[in-house]
């Protein structure tokens, strides 16, 4: 009986712990937020923080239960390796604009370690992605400096063709088989930059025409009426928006989904304008919704909403590159700077950029947790290290 009775006890200790473990190391992780005496050592604690998690990247939970965490840890339920993906992605492509910026080559062992972590000698992917989400991941690894793309072509070829099974009768591609009569403002970003870029560095002009017309097509149905708001996502039978308009890191999705779609396309490309026109309207609409504090809410038509650092630092992004259309170069350049002035003010003191919504859980549902992801740390950093 004793023994039952210490068990019992052991286990609920362990329940506890696993619960308020998370809650306390978030309190004092965020005792003198912000607080940085200047913007390089800021820049390099932010660096450092990536450095360390494209190692060994958190784990982004699913769930926004608090409480008896353990129950959703045995169903399977706290966590998702699609969601990792674009964490690395985001850190990868951070890590690489810093080294490609700053001609530093003291990242390159870890870059190196981390694609000999995904991709075999073959050339092939080592776990091979299972959902589009990855293919965020193949677009960072086709940014990389020096980086053997021939050797390394048959997991490209890989997540191209995953994205062609994807396709639906209305030349669009879908976020999810199960969900295959939707298209979601997500996707653009997981999708479109990859396209193009793999389209032009293989001679693939399907490739790069598909990774626009998935923008163009959204453009026409998942976006508010005369505002150029994107929704959640749109039905593609019925062509009728589903879900929020305005989401924070929806508008995210949507913004480095054209932005870097945009900016791997040369001059000279026939579908260069009407993009370009796409970043104008898009970038005109976004800094109308941008706060004082330099920062924009998960919910960007409802000012009282909190501020997600996700929505942020994928918009600031957004500017960065932005900045260089003539139409809107100044208004673009200071967005930029407000927003890297907000997310380093939302930076914990070990440079940990803080406050990014949760995952969502499905359409209109929409994660109230505000805590770190890899994904913000990512794009902070290339913004940062934008020329």
């Amino acid at each position: 009986m004793v023994y039952l009775l210490l068990i019992v006890f052991f286990t609920l200790l362990l329940v506890l712990i696993i619960d308020l473990y998370p809650q306390l190391n978030t309190w004092q992780s965020r005792i003198k937020i912000g607080r940085f005496s200047n913007d390089e050592l800021w820049k390099e604690k932010v660096k450092i923080i990536a450095v360390r998690w494209l190692k060994q990247t958190p784990t982004i939970k699913v769930t926004d239960n608090t409480r008896l965490i353990i129950i959703d840890i045995l169903k399977g339920n706290y966590k998702r390796n699609a969601i990792q993906s674009w964490q690395e992605a985001a850190l990868l492509l951070g890590l690489n604009q810093y080294r490609s910026t700053t001609q530093n080559k003291e990242l390159s062992n870890s870059i190196n370690s981390f694609v000999t972590s995904k991709l075999d000698s073959n050339g092939n992917w080592i776990v091979p992605p299972t959902e589009v989400d990855s293919v965020i991941l193949g677009y960072a690894l086709l940014k990389l400096d020096d980086f053997d793309f021939a050797k390394y072509r048959p997991a490209f070829d890989f997540l191209y063709e995953m994205i062609l099974n994807l396709k639906g009768s209305d030349g669009t591609i879908a976020y999810r088989k199960h969900t295959s009569d939707y298209r979601y403002v997500d996707t653009i970003g997981f999708i479109s930059p990859f396209l193009v870029r793999y389209g032009l560095l293989f001679n693939q002009p399907e490739a790069v025409a598909l990774g626009i017309n998935q923008i163009r097509v959204f453009n026409s149905h998942g976006m508010l009426a005369n505002h150029f708001i994107p929704c959640h996502t749109y039905n593609s039978k019925t062509n009728l928006p589903v879900g929020l308009f305005g989401w924070g890191r929806g508008l995210g999705w949507y913004a480095i989904g054209l932005i870097d779609a945009w900016s791997e396309l040369p001059e000279s490309h026939p579908e260069k304008e009407e993009v370009t026109q796409m970043v104008v309207a898009f970038g005109k609409m976004a800094l109308s919704f941008q706060n004082d504090n330099g920062s924009w809410n998960w919910l960007i038509t409802n000012r009282q909403s909190q501020f997600d650092s996700s929505a942020t630092a994928t918009l600031a992004w957004f500017f960065a590159k932005a900045k260089t259309i003539s139409s809107i170069a100044n208004e673009s350049e200071q967005a930029k700077v407000k927003a890297l002035n907000y997310l380093k003010q939302v930076t914990r003191r070990d440079g940990v950029v803080d406050f990014s919504q949760g995952d969502t859980k499905t359409i209109g549902v929409h994660s109230q947790q505000f805590d770190i992801l890899p994904f913000t740390q990512g794009f902070c950093l290339r913004t940062i290290y934008q020329a």
